[in-house]
């Protein structure tokens, strides 16, 4: 209570506080128990309204403003990013003076997708429709009520595929109030609590009216976001929590709770000891998660496994290999607590922080809802008094002896919610345990895998088909990967993990001390089959307001007609959305124009089509449908294939892409269910490996300076010597400069000269040549290779001349040197101090501001910012960036050719948007990592010679690049995404 001594409480702050806090059983009394120290704030809470007028409406703005470039006085101008932190530093600012120092009732509602404390609301974009419809006494069958029905489908308006706006521009119509609404933060917080505990309808829409009566329709637009979790601000987790506290983020992936990162973190001068940042029992922690798979070969996918310990590892350089489950990434947290019988009180949590003791049990003498833990009397050693295993949940069946499909077994036992542990022979849950974090109050996640492994195989010996510990193989060489991924993929397992041994557990990061192989990321395990489009759903988002999927299909067989079924009928086989170019949307919309029919459940149309789960259910019910002699056949290119209950043919494709329209084919000559079977089984036997182009890391993107077409090669005019600071000494540039200021290779050279120096164009290494370069370019690493080498950064060369009127030459500084031998890093690093302050050099005020940043401070987060696993997690949470143009050719290694005769700006255009989409560029037609190799020139004939001339150059490679034309650029590029390269290839 600290934080309210030097004030008093208004009355109402105490009375929010037990509104907010006292639900159900529990009281303030118990949280105060909980957290000794918690906050209390002074003051009422916030309006709702100011907090969508201070903090989420300029964070959306801020969002849609494109970030300015060039102009003048640009550099006083914030940055998108510099303004959105500045904005919620003000609210939060304000929030403190205002409210006080308890951050939470604020929070839950800023970040929803966090808020592990609320339960479920159970709403999504149909049932909160049906809410407003009958608050609103809407005629369900008017406009207004069927955008908000089917706010996916084209209207008069601009909003289809976004629900939220769909409702904003109804509820803007028939607001109940114009001024702001009266609803503070705490009184949302209530009806929220009281709108997740509700059921049905009849709850939820008392809920909804007060809502409706006491906020306008802005404030309403941002509260059904919350309910749906779709905030769009704009701002990230991470920086909302450390803009609150520099180690809120840590806090949050060691406990999973906002509420403790608002109660123990009020204070930004307190920070986190060392004990206070691990894992603790009973405490949801966010998971270390194995990252995907991104290099060329195994070879180079192990090299990067071991980077991170190759200094420590002696040598070592052996890796593990676990299968990788097909189940829930689940952590049990067991404790003794004499409460319980059985003395043990087990806890599960799931990836996502939702529990699922209800499940599983909590007791080893649970008589119901305990599907797993009344089983696991002798699964822990003599002398484990309390552990934290984290696994996967799976589901084996007894009768088969298999691992099944994890979701079969959770839907069952949701819907009963008994789990009935007496049937000897049904599907039941197994943990397999792969990794231990914590035992006997000890966390163990600074210890290395073995380390933990050895402590897992002592502390639990399992239990047979209930739990096991996952076994693992040793390997020493990347070439015993391929046989275990085809033994796997044999027995339709879900891939491999491949596992550092000498890597620490790293809480909340996808890290590569784990990695991940699975058959979706290699190349040579495709499908192309040739499909009818049978249904189509409509888009949201971009792609909103048209068909953006479609529904595809299997023709019956002939059996299937003999015994009483239509021709037309078709089986739902796949739901394909990717790989479609603005001309191939057009030319489906055109050859289907007037022939699409709205899908009306109560009446399907079975003659035609027929879907899983029959009429009764219905899954993956398209919201248009076409008659099959009315369509059009394609071809749709996927990893694998794959049983499935969601579609009638009971197989279907894993990662479907649309590849292109089968012009010559009629709708009676599509694939039929048999022919489909007898086309996978052919594929399983003639399949090969290779990495997956599309997955492979690009190189970083680097800005290059705005040259002319044709000029960037140009030498620059020499000048008279300004010094002779470099008098007496040779240099060799290989790479240009980018910090502190981009210069060129032939600026930097100039500038040598200019200054008394000698050039070479050859590397002399070890003769007192001084070799320049700040990249790892294919030059310079096999320099590095060779031997001891120093490479000097071209910054040394620009500080040199700054000193002074004219200059003089300094000792090596540590920032000065990109590779040096041991003798010549020692030598930098005598002439720093500390903090990285060169003895011999003055300092600008650019360079000492840094300085002052870089210093270490009580408020630097510890935990470094990886930008690709960030990535990664926005792919998982459906924020796919694959179709953002930056990112386009992310992966591919291109080589051009044909250039000699073609145009310099028609070269530029095509280099500068391969670097552009993060593709890298290939100097050399001998480069193996090339992936894509680009015929320049329209000239038919001319294009021709080439394509054949390069076939025959890379025919003897295991790994053959796709030989393209020009045009694929110019197609992925227009359609911001990648095009298939069957299409562009010469003849």
């Amino acid at each position: 209570m600290s934080n309210t001594l030097g004030r008093g409480r208004d009355p109402s702050a105490i009375d929010e506080e037990q509104r907010q806090y006292a639900i159900g059983s529990q009281t303030l009394q118990d949280l105060d128990e909980k957290y000794p120290n918690r906050p209390r704030n002074h003051g009422q809470t916030l309006l709702f309204a100011d907090l969508h007028k201070g903090l989420f409406d300029p964070l959306s703005a801020s969002k849609k403003q494109p970030a300015k470039r060039g102009g003048r006085d640009t550099t006083s101008k914030l940055t998108p990013h510099e303004h959105r932190r500045r904005v919620i530093e003000r609210f939060i600012s304000r929030w403190r003076s205002e409210a006080g120092n308890d951050f939470f009732p604020a929070l839950r509602l800023i970040l929803p997708t966090s808020d592990r404390e609320r339960g479920m609301y159970g709403l999504k974009e149909s049932a909160i429709a049906r809410l407003l419809i009958k608050l609103m006494g809407l005629d369900r069958h008017s406009d207004d009520a069927q955008s908000m029905l089917k706010w996916k489908r084209p209207d008069q308006s601009s909003t289809a595929g976004d629900f939220v706006d769909r409702c904003y521009n109804v509820l803007s119509k028939r607001p109940s109030r114009i001024d702001p609404g009266d609803m503070r933060i705490a009184d949302v917080n209530e009806m929220l609590d009281k709108l997740s505990a509700a059921t049905g309808e009849k709850g939820q829409l008392p809920i909804f009216e007060t809502f409706y009566h006491r906020m306008n329709a802005d404030e309403l637009k941002w509260l059904v976001r919350i309910i749906l979790k779709q905030m769009r601000i704009g701002a990230t987790e991470r920086t909302i929590l450390e803009l609150w506290h520099p180690d809120a983020q840590h806090l949050y992936n060691v406990s999973s709770s906002l509420r403790r990162v608002c109660w123990e973190l009020y204070d930004s001068n307190i920070r986190l000891t060392g004990s206070q940042t691990g894992v603790a029992l009973m405490q949801c922690f966010q998971p270390q998660l194995a990252a995907y798979e991104m290099a060329t070969s195994f070879d180079k996918m192990i090299e990067r496994l071991n980077a991170s310990t190759n200094e420590t590892a002696t040598g070592c350089n052996d890796f593990w290999i676990e299968e990788k489950l097909d189940g829930e990434r689940m952590q049990l947290h067991m404790l003794e607590d004499e409460r319980v019988p059985g003395g043990k009180r087990f806890c599960f949590w799931s990836r996502k922080a939702k529990n699922y003791t209800y499940l599983y049990g909590e007791g080893l003498y649970d008589e119901v809802n305990s599907a797993l833990t009344r089983h696991l009397r002798s699964a822990f050693a003599p002398g484990v008094r309390n552990i934290i295993l984290d696994g996967e949940m799976i589901v084996w069946d007894p009768l088969f002896d298999k691992v099944l499909k994890f979701g079969t077994l959770k839907s069952a036992a949701l819907e009963t919610g008994v789990w009935n542990p007496y049937e000897r022979d049904a599907p039941r849950p197994v943990f397999r345990v792969f990794d231990i974090v914590f035992l006997n109050d000890l966390p163990l996640t600074q210890y290395s895998l073995q380390d933990r492994r050895n402590a897992l195989a002592k502390a639990v010996p399992g239990e047979p088909h209930r739990l096991e510990v996952h076994e693992y193989a040793v390997a020493t060489s990347p070439d015993e990967i391929e046989p275990m991924l085809r033994r796997i993929v044999s027995d339709a397992s879900e891939g491999l993990v491949v596992k550092n041994p000498r890597s620490m557990y790293t809480v909340g990061l996808r890290v590569p001390d784990w990695i991940k192989v699975k058959p979706d990321y290699m190349d040579g395990f495709g499908e192309n089959v040739d499909v009818l489009i049978i249904g189509g759903y409509y888009g949201s988002g971009r792609r909103g307001g048209r068909l953006s999927s479609f529904l595809c299909g299997l023709r019956v067989t002939e059996s299937d007609i003999k015994a009483g079924a239509h021709s037309e009928k078709c089986y739902s086989f796949i739901k394909v959305g990717g790989g479609f170019r603005a001309e191939d949307y057009a030319e489906i919309q055109h050859l289907t124009e007037g022939k699409w029919k709205d899908w009306d459940a109560k009446k399907p149309p079975s003659k035609y089509i027929q879907l899983a789960g029959g009429e009764k259910n219905q899954y993956e019910a398209p919201d248009v449908w076409i008659r099959p002699a009315d369509s059009i056949v394609i071809t749709v290119k996927a990893a694998s294939a794959e049983e499935t209950s969601s579609f009638a043919s009971r197989l279907t494709l894993r990662f479907p892409r649309f590849k292109e329209r089968r012009r010559d084919r009629n709708w009676d000559q599509a694939l039929d269910y048999e022919e489909f079977e007898e086309l996978v089984a052919q594929g399983k036997k003639t399949n090969e490996f290779r990495m997956d182009k599309r997955r492979q890391r690009g190189a970083k993107r680097v800005k290059k300076e705005i040259v002319i077409a044709g000029q960037a090669s140009a030498p620059l005019a020499f000048a008279a010597p300004k010094s002779k600071v470099f008098n007496g000494l040779e240099f060799c540039v290989m790479t240009d400069c980018t910090a502190p200021t981009r210069k060129t290779k032939a600026q930097l050279e100039t500038l040598i000269k200019e200054n008394g120096g000698k050039l070479s164009q050859r590397a002399y290494p070890n003769t007192g040549m001084i070799l320049v370069a700040e990249k790892k370019v294919v030059k310079v690493v096999s320099l590095m290779k060779a031997g001891e080498v120093d490479f000097i950064r071209p910054k040394w060369l620009l500080d040199c001349i700054a000193q002074g009127s004219e200059g003089f030459l300094l000792p090596y500084e540590t920032s000065h040197l990109f590779h040096a031998c041991g003798a010549t890093w020692r030598a930098a690093e005598e002439n720093t101090d500390e903090f990285g302050d060169g003895y011999a050099r003055d300092l600008n005020i650019r360079e000492l501001k840094q300085l002052l940043r870089d210093m270490p401070k009580r408020e630097i987060v510890d935990t470094p910012f990886h930008k690709e696993s960030f990535l990664q997690q926005l792919a998982e949470h459906d924020h796919n960036l694959g179709q953002v143009r930056s990112r386009l050719f992310k992966g591919m290694v291109v080589y051009l050719t044909g250039a000699d005769a073609v145009r310099a700006m028609q070269i530029c255009q095509v280099r500068n948007r391969i670097k552009y989409g993060s593709g890298v560029l290939a100097n050399d037609l001998d480069d193996k990592s090339i992936t894509h190799i680009i015929i320049l020139g329209k000239d038919e004939a001319g294009g021709t010679d080439v394509a054949g001339e390069i076939r025959v150059a890379i025919s003897s490679r295991r790994l053959v690049p796709r030989v393209v034309s020009e045009e694929w650029v110019a197609d992925c590029w227009r359609n911001q995404t990648i095009i298939d390269e069957e299409r562009f290839a010469p003849l």
